[in-house]
């Protein structure tokens, strides 16, 4: 039986050192952990924003590479991502001025808390609001 987990996304991109460096100035991730392959992508990267962290690293022709799709590859997104944040409007103001798609304009939800669902520039969709399904 686990004891105790945490769940880590892990993303690919064709351009992940662009991408890794959107994510950071548009939606307030911190770098943890960057490590670049031999060909000017990312092998492995790590970001952080408050005690959630996403792993990403450049499409790759590897053993892990052959699983991933891109939106484009596979014709849409297989999964999306959720992040909880304090004020979901500031960050709607800094994805729409940084050109991301919205796809789900910023609103209070008839369940609780205030969000809004964008795509990033690879397509991948993002979720960010002040529901947290862990609060009573």
């Amino acid at each position: 039986m686990v004891q105790q987990s945490c769940l880590i996304p892990c993303i690919r991109y064709r351009d992940a050192p662009a991408a890794l460096d959107w994510l950071c100035e548009n939606f307030g991730f911190t770098r943890h952990l960057v490590v670049s392959d031999r060909h000017g992508g990312i092998a492995h990267a790590q970001l952080t924003l408050g005690n959630s962290m996403l792993m990403l690293g450049s499409m790759v022709d590897s053993e892990y590479g052959r699983l991933m799709r891109s939106p484009e590859q596979a014709g849409g997104c297989t999964q999306s991502l959720y992040l909880l944040v304090d004020d979901a409007d500031v960050l709607y103001r800094r994805a729409v001025a940084a050109g991301a798609e919205i796809v789900i304009d910023i609103k209070d939800e008839g369940y609780g808390g205030r969000g809004f669902t964008c795509r990033d520039p690879e397509g991948h969709v993002w979720s960010f609001g002040t529901y947290d399904p862990w609060a009573r």
